[in-house]
């Protein structure tokens, strides 16, 4: 057991948690958008960094161990800027503003991140529907790394993978063949997981299943 304080809160946690674990323990909100509770800490993106008494910098709080003694800030200045900047370099490369009820929505949102202050190139749209009852909307992709996860460990069918780098990464199934060509079995874990739509049911998406 450990006593971490989460903005004057004390919380006491279990051997393994993590600085998120004890911040949702102590009600606080922490924006995250590569975390999944189901699959392991990834701690790609960078939206979840906290302050941390005695650190010089920020530390991401889904992958950073809780120890007795720590003092956390979650509104810390300097967390939530970068935390801000993140969200605003992905929404930059969108052709559009996320879908209302997103994660990325919502993450924007309390983030109070609204249009981007850096134009520059964009996603072109391009709906993938070779899949029978999955739309894949590759402009959408922000590469956060949870459908591939999701379809790894939480189903283990490896029909995903990332692809590329930098604005070009993105996510290719059946080695860009589609799903239909991929051990795809149609879980959704991927889509239930996505936090921009950029893979949903295409019986949510009327205007590309009429296409």
């Amino acid at each position: 057991m450990s006593t971490v304080t989460v903005d004057g809160v004390e919380v006491e946690m279990e051997a393994g948690a993590t600085l998120l674990d004890a911040a949702k323990a102590a009600g606080r909100w922490v924006p995250t958008l590569c975390f999944d509770e189901r699959q392991a800490p990834f701690g790609a993106c960078r939206v979840c960094l906290v302050g941390l008494a005695d650190s010089p910098k920020p530390v991401p709080a889904c992958t950073t161990p809780c120890r007795d003694g720590m003092e956390v800030e979650t509104e810390q200045p300097a967390a939530r800027r970068v935390a801000g900047a993140v969200v605003e370099l992905a929404l930059s490369e969108l052709p559009g503003r996320p879908a209302a009820g997103t994660e990325l929505a919502r993450v924007a949102e309390r983030l109070d991140v609204t249009e981007p202050r850096w134009p520059g190139a964009v996603h072109e749209r391009r709906g993938d529907l070779r899949h029978p009852y999955l739309a894949l909307q590759h402009e959408l992709c922000i590469s956060c790394g949870r459908c591939v996860r999701a379809c790894d460990e939480v189903q283990g069918a490896f029909a995903l993978t990332a692809t590329g780098r930098g604005f070009e990464a993105n996510i290719a199934a059946g080695l860009d063949a589609g799903f239909e060509d991929s051990t795809c079995v149609s879980c959704g874990a991927c889509a239930d997981t996505c936090p921009t739509d950029a893979i949903t049911e295409i019986g949510l998406l009327p205007q590309l299943s009429e296409e």
